[in-house]
This record gives structure tokens, sequence and C-alpha cells, in this order.
């Protein structure tokens, strides 16, 4: 972040790539951005990625006046996991595909902000950085206790039947875990590995001011992490792998996991 452009954060880049910023603030954004290749480039890339969902849900890009019910629902904890996921995508799509009617609003209620969760992707990353380098001792405990290592970690997290991800249908196989402190507190990281030797790790941390489910990446370098919040649990899974491969495997270990 260059002089001329000393407060330009990552919300501000993403409320640019989703045409939120009125017009003077953009002139502040683009100034920036012309100085910042590599923000360029990952600005340049959300906004595909809203052309691309905008493509996708075309049909339904017409806004009901229930809409945002959908996302209250899931606010007063009545709506099933799944549910949840759902309307935190309708979110997403709303600030794009709905050209703001129903935006700013939605952004203001303190529930659906990411502020709790920030510590969250930069503790993972680092863990991965730490551990996935190891070839001897990458986790504490090795694949071969599995059903030892999830009522360890189970209980050091207070999850009462916590199931470790199953990722070999996705070419990933368990290699082990370890216990990790995350913002002070016991945290679980799971390590992963494919046939070509790739790693990826997937964190899970407990944090009582969580009050909210909501996903997002986060990027650094070559190193992409995906995380989300369902209630007191973050989720974080980091490798150094494509995004789209990231999104797959971190759906999955979604869907595995305990709500």
């Amino acid at each position: 972040m260059n002089e001329a452009n000393p407060i330009v954060t990552e919300a501000d880049l993403h409320a640019y790539a989703d045409g939120q910023l009125p017009e003077t603030a953009r002139a502040r954004i683009e100034a920036f951005l012309a100085d910042n290749p590599g923000e360029a480039a990952m600005v340049a890339e959300w906004q595909a990625q809203n052309s691309g969902i905008r493509s996708l849900f075309s049909v339904y890009e017409k806004a009901k006046d229930t809409d945002p019910l959908l996302v209250a629902t899931t606010r007063a904890g009545s709506s099933p996991k799944r549910w949840a996921f759902a309307a935190a995508a309708l979110v997403v799509f709303a600030l794009g595909a709905v050209s703001g009617h129903y935006g700013p609003a939605l952004l203001e209620e303190p529930e659906l902000q990411f502020a709790g969760s920030e510590t969250l992707p930069k503790q993972a990353e680092t863990a991965f950085m730490i551990y996935a380098a190891e070839v001897r001792h990458p986790v504490e405990v090795f694949a071969d206790e599995e059903a030892h290592l999830a009522t360890w970690l189970g209980k050091r997290l207070a999850i009462q039947n916590l199931k470790i991800p199953n990722l070999r249908p996705l070419g990933f196989k368990l290699v082990g875990g370890r216990l990790l402190p995350v913002d002070g507190r016991p945290g679980a990281m799971f390590m992963y590995e494919n046939q070509g030797g790739e790693r990826l790790t997937v964190m899970v941390a407990r944090n009582k001011e969580n009050r909210t489910t909501s996903f997002r990446f986060a990027s650094s370098g070559n190193l992409e992490t995906f995380y989300w919040i369902d209630g007191e649990l973050g989720y974080a899974v980091t490798g150094e792998i494509t995004r789209e491969t990231l999104r797959g495997i971190a759906e999955e270990c979604y869907r595995q996991f305990p709500s």
C-alpha cells in the first residue's frame, strides 16, 4: 500500500468489485489499484466471479419483497444448517445481481460482518506454513489412530462426536492432526495429502463471540484459505492448490462437520 493511498482495506476492494462504492470513492480505489497490480488482479478475479454468478442465476435476478426474510430467518436460528449456508450465498449474489437494492441494508446487520473471524485465516495460513513442510513430524497423531484423534480433539474443543472429514473421494488422504492454540483457545488442525505430495490443512476453532454463518476466501501469495463461521465454531481450509479445488474441498468439509 503506497503513500498516496494510505487507507484502502480489503472491505473497500470487495465493495469496489461488487459495485457498492459511490463514484467519489471509486476514484480513490482505482488510483490504488493502478499502483498495486497484485491487488488489481485479485479484484479483477472477484469481478469475473461476480459476472459468473450473475450469469448462473440470471433467471432469478428479479428481487422479491420476501428475499430479506431468508437472512432474517437464519439470524433467528430457526433454519437448518444448509439453509444458513444458502442464505449466506444469497447475500453474496444479491450484492452483485440485485444492484445494491438490498445489499447496503444487509451489510449494516452486525451478524453478517466478518470482523470476529478475521484472525482465523491468518492463523490457518501460519499453521499451514509451519507444519505442511514437515517431513517426519507434520502432526501429533497420525491417521492410523484416527478414532483417538477425533475423541481427543473433540474433548479439547468441547465438540461432541467430532468427525474428521473424509476427503479420499477428492484425492486427499488424512495424514493426521494436532492440537493448536487459536486466539488463546484450543484449536484442531487436520492435515491431508494427495498422491502428488500436495498437502492441505483443515482448522477448527471455537470462539464464543462468533454469532454468524458466513464464508469467504483469503489469499496470501500462492496460499489460499476458504473459511466460514458456524455458530461458535470457525473452520478454515488452507492449501497451495487452485481456488476451485479448495472450494470443493471446503464444501465437502462443510457437509461432514457437525452443525
